[in-house]
């Protein structure tokens, strides 16, 4: 498997994700980009030691994480310390394109949605691969929970190349073996902490882009 060459640097590691997201929320509520971007990384090599069925996913997911490293980094980067001060911020300097794309097509708020979509995905097959009996079908739980979350967003080709890609995932033990946790019961025990952390990132966000009307920036 593509996971067993990687070198350790690019190695994925379960435990690594679930440290990172523990750091992404604030007392109130406030999710640290810089967190929320490490997070990201972690599940991009996740997607990435599994060969290249997600590819159509992880490259993107890349492209947009280096979109907010530069943003975090740029001249005004302190206003991109909290999802939250970023939408306030981009929103007050009409940094954002509300209907068409056109003068910010690498906003903030757009470049997290595309993020945040996706989180959504994983966060559902994370869970589902969680409660799943041994011989469950990957293809079958990577589909439902695409349907679920991404598909709505993508164009009949791409959601066709998806359910393609989904038919020829490895079994649930060949996740486990890549998560570089331990047995099956440490894998399940530790998804049983980061999911929850994921999905609460997850709603954090969801309800601040729906409070701002982001949830469908072009």
């Amino acid at each position: 498997m593509a996971g067993s060459v990687a070198s350790e640097e690019q190695k994925f590691c379960l435990q690594e994700v679930l440290d990172t997201y523990r750091l992404c929320l604030s007392q109130e509520k406030e999710i640290y980009l810089e967190h929320y971007v490490a997070g990201w990384r972690g599940l991009v090599k996740f997607l990435n030691s599994l060969g290249s069925v997600f590819g159509f996913i992880s490259k993107d997911a890349v492209n947009k994480i280096h979109i907010l490293v530069a943003l975090l980094n740029g001249d005004n980067g302190s206003q991109y310390s909290t999802v939250q001060s970023m939408v306030k911020y981009e929103l007050d300097n009409e940094l954002v394109d509300l209907t068409k794309r056109a003068t910010h097509p690498d906003s903030g708020c757009r470049t997290l949605l595309r993020l945040h979509r996706a989180l959504r995905w994983l966060e559902l097959f994370l869970d589902r691969l969680r409660t799943s009996t041994e011989d469950g079908k990957t293809s079958v739980m990577c589909a439902e929970a695409y349907n679920e979350s991404l598909a709505q967003h993508h164009p009949w080709v791409v959601r066709k190349a998806a359910g393609m890609a989904f038919c020829v995932l490895p079994g649930r033990p060949a996740f486990f073996e890549v998560m570089n946790v331990g047995p099956q019961e440490q894998v399940v025990a530790m998804l049983g902490e980061a999911v929850p952390l994921i999905s609460e990132v997850y709603r954090v966000t969801e309800e601040l882009y729906a409070q701002h009307n982001l949830l469908d920036l072009p």
